[in-house]
């Protein structure tokens, strides 16, 4: 199980969104409008911002962000991990299958996920962020050093992901989508059917679509992204 981060794991666009207009803010810079911000939902935090605020002093954004960022954990703000998807990752281990999170996010933005204290520390087997892979989603090659470092082929793998971007680098590696909507900030038909095997409203519906997942052979692949995307659509 590979497991995206913002939207997918735990909901974030809103309060990302308040973060970085309280870091604008701060700068003396105007608040992005929230239609800027989900435009560009999706891409590394310092890819987007010139789009979201042009003319930004960059070094000086990223250095208020990682402050802010490590204030709104602290106080419970951002990357709050509901019970139901801890419950839905138990599930996963209990059965034997080793899950990894794979995000387009720094090292820095997840620095307090990899902390040994922290509720994903026996539930997670590794974290892959941009500080530990070459490649960022949508390129395929994004997954390289997951896959190279665990040896498990590209068809035993269900990566599960917020976004079309997330869509494409899965199905480029020949990996198993599964689309979470439940941000409700994207909908199915954002997506390239080609690459979805399924679409969950919650994350906690993960459980029951590998359950089916299980049912269809790498081979049969094309196949099986059809029937279980119209199954659970």
């Amino acid at each position: 199980m590979i497991v995206d981060v913002d939207d997918t794991l735990c909901l974030t666009q809103a309060a990302s969104f308040a973060l970085e207009n309280e870091v604008l803010a701060e700068m003396g810079r105007p608040p992005m409008p929230r239609h800027v911000h989900l435009s560009t939902w999706g891409e590394p935090l310092l890819d987007a911002m010139p789009k979201r605020s042009p003319g930004l002093d960059l070094p000086r954004f990223s250095a208020l962000h990682r402050r802010a960022l490590e204030r709104h954990v602290a106080d419970g703000r951002l990357d709050l991990i509901p019970l139901e998807n801890l419950r839905a990752l138990d599930e996963f281990v209990r059965h034997g299958r080793a899950v990894f999170l794979l995000t387009s996010r720094t090292e820095d933005e997840v620095r307090h996920m990899l902390e040994a204290g922290h509720v994903l520390a026996e539930r997670v087997s590794g974290i892959y962020h941009a500080g530990n892979t070459r490649f960022r989603k949508p390129d395929p090659r994004a997954f390289d050093e997951l896959l190279a470092a665990t040896g498990i082929p590209p068809r035993e793998c269900v990566y599960v992901g917020d976004s079309p971007g997330d869509a494409l680098a899965a199905g480029g590696a020949g990996i198993h989508f599964v689309g979470c909507l439940q941000s409700g900030v994207r909908k199915p038909a954002d997506f390239d059917s080609r690459y979805v095997d399924a679409f969950i409203d919650a994350f906690s519906d993960l459980v029951g679509v590998v359950r089916q997942l299980d049912q269809f052979t790498a081979d049969a692949r094309p196949v099986a992204g059809e029937r279980m995307a119209q199954e659970t659509t």
